[in-house]
């Protein structure tokens, strides 16, 4: 296998483990097992579990905006919002539970909070773009504070992954009404829909 290959099978197995033990349930020994390659190819390419997890999270973990841009470029980014949040209601394969595994970690271990802080960073700072980008399109109101839009669905979305559908008694019809509302009030005041 080429380092690639061996660095994509690590993070696969990575995403998938911790999804299904956690971070604290989780060994090195173990994902290296999975991903069929031995430890010291692990720690070739990972320095420590912590990189590993938060690697895995950047790489494996849900990115809903960045597919519903990937699948619509041209779509407004209120629509792009609105797209992303009906799909935070919905079923969840394991893998969307690693944002929860390295907040966790990131409680109890300062490796994991150094790397998450940077990932979080950079994922807001992405996510701000884009609302400055909707903004200067005239899709949403340049009055607001983009990195604070930016930062409310980052806390959305985390939020969504702490609870999953099974625990919340909101059907999707009522989710979709509050969105819309949401994005509405984001949008340019003169081109807000009526509730």
């Amino acid at each position: 296998m080429s380092a690639a290959e061996v660095r994509e099978r690590l993070l696969d197995a990575a995403a998938d483990v911790f999804a299904e033990s956690g971070y604290a349930g989780t060994r090195v020994a173990e994902i290296a097992k999975v991903a069929g390659v031995s430890n010291a190819a692990l720690y070739a390419h990972f320095g420590s579990k912590a990189e590993l997890l938060v690697e895995a999270l950047r790489t494996r973990g849900p990115r809903l905006l960045a597919e519903a841009l990937r699948t619509d470029p041209d779509r407004p980014v209120g629509e792009v919002l609105l797209v992303a949040g009906r799909r935070l209601s919905g079923r969840r394969d394991a893998r969307s539970y690693l944002i929860v595994e390295a907040l966790v970690a990131a409680r109890r271990d300062r490796r994991v909070a150094r790397l998450m802080r940077t990932h979080l960073g950079e994922r807001s700072a992405w996510l701000a773009d884009l609302v400055r980008a909707g903004q200067l399109s005239g899709d949403l109101d340049p009055a607001l504070s983009a990195d604070a839009i930016a930062q409310f669905c980052m806390l959305l979305a985390m939020g969504s992954a702490l609870v999953p559908r099974e625990l919340h008694r909101v059907d999707a019809t009522e989710w979709d009404g509050l969105l819309r509302r949401l994005v509405s009030a984001l949008s340019v005041p003169a081109r807000q829909e009526a509730p």
